[in-house]
């Protein structure tokens, strides 16, 4: 084989030195590939990597030509197409659609965002042995699963004599996976799995069975290519799982991942029941929306916490600049807008879950969104006062928070707020001082434990600068942040009032403070609690008996 791997290079190393923009030279490389193949030569890995190598080449040259050569056109399916026979999952899902039009598509649309979240190369290092586990999250609707059956229909025709397993929450989701993958083996119309895979023996008549949802090809074999079974159906005897053990949805919904206990159940039913059927070397993929923390994808994470032969991709809603990360071809995704009124319609806990992949554990959130009272429009007088708190930050990813209170009464109205994790201390001490100024805020209090004094005294000498007076004040606190935050949490929800949804967006300061004041929990590890804890000293402010204060700065008079 080494022989043949020399030769063959010693040919297509000669042709690339000639132009490969010229289409008698990128044929005869086609040409010296197919004889490759034909001899042979890919059925080793070492023989698979070369053509692989080769092939890429030769694509990048004709794809840039095939839109105005109907022979480059040609070579460039052709190329796509063994590399298809080849277990490349990115050719495999351009050929299987070759022959549908373009916005009926499912993956040449989807195909560069699936690049960019690192999703196909995820299962191409799946299929080539490079790591055993993968989990994806992502929203609704953003074609997770449908890349899942595109995964298993090839997984079938690349290893027929293999059995796979398909499991989901319940009965009608596994039917689709069934219907999905039977539907690309049956319909050459549509999908050209019979012409990438003509050597691999399939009857549908007898392949198919739609009552216990199996599929099988090759070789008649007592564990079928593929069984699709609702987890917690029985199992015992019905197939064996060698090459993937495909999980989509396990959890059905926020009524289980509310429930600890059938959260537990559902952990327990997957190792009795599913990863039971697993053989040595069977890979294994998770697809799934994350409601909790203790779900199976959850569970995973913390396992193979530092195993490099576990990966798991996570793409939320929102990119880092608040647009949406699934703008698809032909209108087949989703905008901003459409995510940002989605946003708007839900509690931020469920958007986090299902749009954000950011599990929260509901069973134990301090604030709910019933719980807060809000407003569109401010009092139609001049407040009381007005009052500012800073929790301050350290060095590590915890945020500077500091609402700003107009006081009527009794209510305290929230109208802005620093929310921001930027490390910057000159950044910080003039946003905090705009802030003071812009509201004319009369007294302000930073808590000095993360070197509040500091901070207080920087933000004196701006404001005094800004021709601005605030009564500014430090305090260094004794009491269990936790503690606190709890106790002091009914207080806020009766005298806080915060603005409507509608006054803010999600990425801006207000939207970030009021996103991790609703998601903070009290029966779990919160990786950001400033904005509750921020609430809880101002609370405590406001209700203890005042001490003379430690005055930071002076009168400018």
């Amino acid at each position: 084989m080494n022989n043949t791997i020399t030769r063959y290079n010693r040919i297509l190393h000669g042709l690339s030195r000639y132009d490969m923009k010229d289409t008698n030279v990128e044929c005869d490389m086609y040409q010296a590939l197919l004889a490759f193949m034909a001899d042979g030569g890919a059925d080793t890995d070492e023989g698979r990597e070369f053509i692989l190598k080769w092939s890429k080449y030769l694509k990048y040259f004709v794809r840039e030509q095939s839109m105005n050569n109907d022979l480059s056109n040609d070579m460039y399916w052709g190329v796509l197409l063994f590399e298809s026979k080849l277990r490349v999952f990115d050719s495999y899902c351009l050929y299987l659609e070759k022959n549908r039009d373009d916005d009926k598509k499912f993956y040449e649309p989807r195909r560069k965002r699936f690049l960019s979240f690192g999703l196909v190369q995820s299962i191409q290092d799946l299929l080539d042995d490079k790591i055993d586990l993968l989990t994806i999250s992502m929203p609704p609707g953003s074609g997770k699963s449908t890349a899942g059956i595109f995964l298993l229909s090839g997984v079938m025709g690349w290893w027929p004599d293999m059995p796979n397993l398909a499991s989901a929450h319940s009965g009608i989701l596994t039917r689709s996976f069934y219907d999905g993958v039977g539907q690309i083996l049956t319909d050459p119309y549509e999908y050209t799995w019979r012409e990438i895979f003509p050597e691999v023996d399939f009857n549908p008549r007898t392949g198919m069975n739609s009552k216990e949802q199996t599929i099988n090809v090759g070789k008649p074999n007592r564990f079928k290519s593929l069984t699709c079974r609702a987890i917690g159906a029985s199992l015992t005897g019905a197939t064996r799982c060698e090459k993937i053990l495909y999980a989509d949805d396990l959890c059905s919904g926020i009524e289980e991942a509310m429930s600890k206990e059938r959260l537990d159940k559902l952990w327990q039913t997957y190792n009795t029941d599913l990863k039971t059927r697993k053989k040595d070397r069977c890979k294994e993929i998770h697809i799934a929306t994350r409601w909790s923390v203790n779900d199976v994808i959850g569970h995973l994470q913390r396992e193979h916490e530092h195993d490099p032969r576990a990966r798991f991709v996570s793409v939320p809603a929102f990119d880092e600049n608040g647009e949406s990360n699934f703008e698809y071809k032909y209108g087949v995704g989703f905008s901003t807008q459409y995510f940002k009124d989605m946003q708007l319609s839900m509690d931020d806990v469920s958007f986090k879950c299902l749009y954000m992949n950011d599990p929260i554990e509901r069973e134990g959130l301090l604030y709910h969104e019933a719980d807060l009272k809000r407003y569109l429009t401010l009092p139609d007088k001049k407040p009381d006062a007005i009052w500012s708190c800073a929790d301050t930050k350290n060095k590590g990813t915890d945020y500077f928070a500091q609402p700003v209170l107009y006081q009527y009464g009794d209510d305290y109205y929230m109208v802005d707020t620093i929310c921001d994790d930027n490390s910057n201390y000159e950044v910080q001490y003039e946003k905090s001082a705009n802030l003071l100024y812009m509201h004319h805020v009369e007294a302000a209090k930073y808590e000095s434990n993360n070197s509040g004094d500091r901070v207080a005294a920087e933000v004196s000498k701006r404001l005094e600068k800004k021709k601005g007076f605030c009564n500014i004040t430090t305090e260094y606190t004794t009491q269990n942040k936790e503690t606190k935050i709890y106790v002091y949490a009914p207080w806020v929800k009766q005298h806080v009032i915060f603005r409507d949804k509608s006054l803010y967006s999600p990425k801006d300061d207000y939207g970030k403070f009021m996103s991790l004041l609703l998601t903070y929990s009290v029966a779990g590890k919160n990786t950001h609690d400033d904005p509750p804890d921020v609430m809880a000293q101002f609370a405590a402010w406001r209700t203890t008996p005042q001490d003379i204060p430690t005055i930071v700065g002076a009168r400018p008079f």
